[in-house]
């Protein structure tokens, strides 16, 4: 055999199942039974094989509520975590805030350097900067905190009906990058 058919017969060995494994993938549209067919042909050597090896998918079937229960469950009965139905956290919280601040209510404007991040008045989240938040007279803890891990804390006494801007430079929470002193 010379060189050259030498080289061929390498390539075809691996272009072959390569070209057939591309082509049954794109032929199939269901995402799961494309899987179904990389896994056999990883598992397989020789790649024609691939499409007479493969077995039908069978998705489990979940209890509703127990095995012999035939009535839907209600939602607050499953052992598993759930997503909320409601309003996001800090739309909650900053209502609240806002709802106890009274006739007395002064204004804080909140802003950020760099631009967006997320607020904490007193631990809890309120949302993103910039932000005008309307709350009653007293001291305040607030907490924001960067995208890329920078943080600033600052504590504000806000006065009846004062309206107020507060502008923290988030800093690093580790440096950036790390030098050898000389000694």
């Amino acid at each position: 055999m010379s060189s050259l058919q030498l080289w061929a017969s390498r390539k075809l060995v691996v272009l072959v199942p390569a070209a057939s494994l591309a082509l049954l993938c794109s032929a199939l549209s269901n995402p799961a039974r494309g899987q179904a067919v990389a896994e056999a042909a990883g598992a397989n050597s020789v790649g024609a094989s691939v499409g007479s090896s493969i077995k039908p998918i069978t998705m489990p079937k979940f209890p509703v509520s127990g095995a012999a229960s035939s009535t839907p469950a209600s939602p607050s009965s499953s052992p598993h975590l759930t997503a909320s139905a409601g309003p996001p956290p800090e739309e909650t919280n900053r209502k609240s805030l806002e709802a106890s601040a009274g006739k007395d209510a002064g204004k804080l404007l909140l802003r950020a350097m760099p631009v967006e991040a997320q607020i904490w008045v007193n631990g809890s989240i309120v949302g993103k900067t910039p932000l005008l938040l309307v709350l009653s007279p007293g001291k305040y803890q607030i907490e924001m905190r960067g995208s890329r891990g920078q943080t600033g804390k600052r504590s504000i006494d806000l006065l009846p009906h004062e309206t107020r801007e507060l502008a923290v430079r988030l800093d690093q929470l580790y440096p950036g990058r790390v030098t050898a002193a000389a000694h």
